[in-house]
């Protein structure tokens, strides 16, 4: 009707409604990038608490070398970011190798107190280490040209680095799935955790297959702390900073599970990163909120196994 106002509602609340879709899929995008960022990185700790036994809190120590190599090869060396990501996994699972050798070898089923205890002091070893060699500053790892453009999907633009992320977790989730689940490798792990003495009885190194097994964990916490350094900024500081982050998300999911770190990162993530566009004061609030509801509903995680 002339003179009731309606012709300038309309428009308005059209405007309305598209900058809400927008912002929403804003939100679910990068909910959707941090929690595979998180999957990426924490996956290989549900894999040695799950199916290796070990409590690892050294897990972010890895996670933090993998960023400073690509960070010192990106920025000093000047070379690309697949070098950069490729020796950045390699180098820290070179320099994880030791470890693996002379301590984990030596905790693999032990008392839980033991495994922690060790590993916390390889975390504080480790950030002491980083300190005195490379100072506390932050360790920045450029982009390449083609990761910061935006790439139009038709009603919006996204970053291309998120979607670089959000493919990169899906392909670790498949590819990890079919190792541990179609593979003769896999079989191995399984036997192995369930009944060592037996595995070793028909043939099996045990020891070559725990090894393995903790190098493509480490290699894994490397890799998601190099393509993740825009979402957990890499500095001295990180294994500690986001160490209880890896250990709440493996207990949400449920150790060893697959499916449950990566419905546990993609719910937590898109609960963190809500609470931090709507309500930012509450810091971390909805996040351990969240933690404790689920925790409290699923006592063993989303998908964990009774031991």
């Amino acid at each position: 009707m002339p003179g009731c106002g309606c012709e300038a509602a309309s428009p308005t609340a059209l405007h309305g409604l598209a900058v809400f879709m927008q912002t929403t899929l804003s939100i679910a995008t990068d909910a959707f990038a941090y929690g595979m960022v998180l999957f990426i990185i924490s996956i290989g700790l549900s894999l040695t608490m799950g199916l290796m036994r070990v409590v690892n809190l050294a897990h972010g120590a890895f996670a933090m070398i993998g960023g400073y190599i690509a960070s010192y090869i990106t920025r000093d060396l000047g070379w690309g970011y697949v070098p950069a990501i490729l020796l950045g996994v390699a180098g820290t699972i070179i320099i994880a190798a030791p470890f693996e050798r002379l301590l984990f070898r030596r905790i693999y089923g032990k008392p839980e107190l033991l495994q922690v205890l060790m590993t916390i002091g390889i975390t504080f070893c480790v950030i002491g280490v980083t300190n005195y060699f490379f100072g506390p500053t932050l360790k920045t790892i450029p982009l390449p040209d083609i990761l910061t453009r935006p790439v139009d999907i038709g009603f919006r633009t996204i970053a291309a680095h998120r979607l670089f992320v959000m493919a990169c977790g899906v392909g670790v989730a498949a590819a990890l799935w079919f190792l541990i689940e179609k593979t003769g490798f896999g079989i191995k792990l399984r036997a192995a955790v369930d009944n060592a003495a037996m595995t070793d009885a028909l043939g099996v190194r045990t020891p070559v297959v725990y090894a393995i097994a903790f190098a493509v964990a480490v290699g894994l916490a490397a890799f998601g702390g190099i393509i993740g350094a825009e979402f957990l900024p890499v500095e001295p500081y990180y294994a500690l900073r986001y160490m209880v982050l890896f250990l709440v998300v493996v207990s949400v999911g449920g150790a060893g599970s697959i499916l449950g770190t990566l419905v546990a990162c993609l719910a937590l993530g898109a609960v963190d990163t809500v609470g931090r566009y709507l309500m930012p004061d509450f810091g971390n609030f909805f996040f351990y909120a969240a933690v404790i509801a689920i925790v409290f509903a699923f006592p063993r995680g989303f998908f964990g196994r009774a031991q």
